[in-house]
């Protein structure tokens, strides 16, 4: 994926000339720009894929995590902001999501509507946040973390990548548990999209409505079949249903007027 020079927070991927609308993409705990590598095939035409590379991890793994997601936002919003203007739709999972709500908030800040806020597998802003899994010990952790089914056998039963792995897995775990939205947020204007895999053992899909509470705009709350990491299966089906009510021509002729 392309970047910037220096501590850059986003990677983009492809990049196109005067992009109609741009995916921005927030990963989960653990996870990193790559995790979205397949998301850039299924991209309709004159869209840009734009990830966001938390500190940690990929080319930023000598860099110390941002345990705080706020912080983590105003990072990822900077440069979003400082990109030649293009319309946005932010999707986030787990902890992405947070992310992705958060930075929807500080472009709304600095004038900027995005397009569509899509979330996955996490619970709403006022009911995230709690638990103390980030202080358990190295065992109990992975444990956990590997109970989720985001990490691969082979992975698992690795320990010197355990040992790699595990400071950012609870680093971002902890950033997860700590979060508290601002009681006095003004609310979005976009419409929201909700995905639930089914069976994920980690979202009360009943609290999932609450998503709605963020925005002015409609929410829809989707599911589908494979767990908590349901975004990595079927992903054109599932590019193709976030860019459903998104109105490509329209973004496209805005963009090269």
């Amino acid at each position: 994926m392309a970047r910037t020079a220096g501590r850059s927070w986003l990677r983009r991927s492809p990049v196109v000339p005067t992009p109609a609308v741009r995916l921005v993409c927030f990963p989960h705990a653990g996870g990193s720009a790559a995790s979205y590598a397949g998301f850039a095939r299924e991209l309709p035409a004159r869209a840009e894929l734009v990830v966001a590379q938390y500190p940690g991890r990929g080319d930023r793994f000598a860099e110390p995590a941002v345990e705080d997601v706020r912080r983590m936002a105003a990072h990822v919003s900077a440069e979003l902001l400082a990109l030649e203007p293009a319309s946005m739709v932010l999707f986030g999972h787990s902890l992405g999501a947070l992310v992705a709500y958060e930075t929807a908030l500080a472009l709304q800040r600095s004038g900027v509507r995005v397009e569509q806020l899509a979330v996955s597998a996490s619970p709403p802003p006022r009911l995230a946040g709690g638990g103390d899994t980030h202080l358990q010990d190295d065992d109990e952790l992975w444990s956990t973390v590997c109970g989720f089914g985001g990490v691969e056998p082979e992975i698992a039963a690795d320990e010197d990548l355990r040992d790699i792995l595990l400071p950012i897995l609870r680093s971002d775990v902890r950033a997860n548990e700590l979060y508290e939205p601002l009681a006095q947020s003004s609310p979005l204007s976009c419409p929201v999209l909700c995905y639930h895999g089914i069976g994920d053992p980690l979202i009360d899909e009943a609290q999932l409505v609450e998503w709605g509470e963020v925005s002015t705009g409609p929410l829809s709350v989707r599911r589908r079949p494979g767990g908590h990491f349901h975004v990595f299966t079927e992903i054109g089906d599932l590019i193709e249903d976030v860019f459903a009510g998104v109105p490509i021509e329209a973004l496209q002729r805005r963009a090269v007027s």
